[in-house]
């Protein structure tokens, strides 16, 4: 069945509300068979990155967004199956002073996958975005004057749009996926979080600050989508209130990408296929 119903290739007339958290109305996948579909599409996911890799032409980069509670890490945990020295996750927080000193793009340039990679990104750029637009961070910039106005979150949402367009020319792949989470949801969770000692280190007062913020993310999550979803470069809104449906989802995104760039294994010239017969039959000689 197809995910596109989930995608967001343009901005034009683009609401978050009008996206469900739950898989409502026609789902996917239904219940019965969520389960099998992560199984199959890690296994598929897993042949095609250990392609991807050998092929050494195209890198996959993957951006997972959302408020706290969304289920990034247990997406990222249970969807992405693949050989450790193929794959790299990189998590955005708070920016260091010398991260600070540097243009906002400069942290994640640093993290970008080479060719034959996929790099996970928990949280990315678009944080220079979303917390500096609800906080209106760019107003305390250490800055020229001229580069932090009240224009400032739509000029970076260019710089991003024309970044992620130099990207897909340079044999960058990047999927965007937003994790829908509703506020109900986000509580039960950060519930879980307090009542669970083995969550307790999940949790911390700035969750519940930012969660007082929601309306304001909500806005900035939508505008930041609704700008910078292209035809090349699209977002995903993914509902993210039951686990086992967003993980389904998420590794059927992340398959049909792969697929897309359809990796191969570098062919064998005449000349090594000599070398592996003769280093076959010196081998089975030895075991003689």
């Amino acid at each position: 069945m197809s995910i596109n119903k989930y995608k967001v290739t343009s901005g034009k007339n683009f609401k978050l509300e009008n996206y469900e958290t739950v898989p409502g109305g026609s789902p996917v996948f239904d219940k019965t068979n969520r389960a099998e579909v992560l199984i199959r599409n890690r296994d598929e996911i897993r042949a095609l990155q250990s392609r991807l890799y050998a092929d050494g032409k195209a890198a996959l980069l993957v951006l997972f967004q959302g408020m706290d509670g969304g289920g990034k890490d247990s997406a990222i945990r249970n969807v992405i199956g693949v050989m450790p020295q193929g794959v790299m996750v990189h998590s955005f927080k708070q920016p260091s002073t010398e991260e600070l000193a540097h243009d906002y793009l400069w942290r994640a340039v640093k993290v970008l996958p080479e060719r034959g990679m996929i790099a996970i990104f928990n949280r990315s750029y678009y944080e220079d975005v979303l917390v500096v637009k609800v906080h209106e961070l760019y107003k305390n910039l250490n800055i020229l004057e001229r580069c932090k106005d009240e224009k400032t979150i739509e000029r970076r949402c260019n710089q991003i749009k024309n970044f992620e367009n130099y990207l897909w020319e340079n044999g960058i792949l990047t999927v965007k996926i937003f994790m829908h989470l509703s506020l109900d949801e986000q509580r039960k969770r950060f519930l879980k979080r307090i009542e669970r000692e083995d969550k307790n280190w999940k949790f911390s007062g700035t969750d519940m600050k930012e969660r007082g913020h929601w309306p304001k993310y909500q806005a900035a999550f939508e505008y930041a989508i609704a700008s910078t979803s292209t035809e090349k470069n699209p977002w995903w809104i993914v509902p993210a209130d039951r686990k086992p449906y967003t993980h389904a989802v998420v590794s059927q995104i992340i398959l049909e990408k792969l697929k897309e760039i359809d990796p191969h294994y570098p062919s064998v010239s005449e000349q090594q296929l000599k070398v592996l017969a003769d280093s076959k039959d010196i081998l089975l000689k030895q075991a003689e």
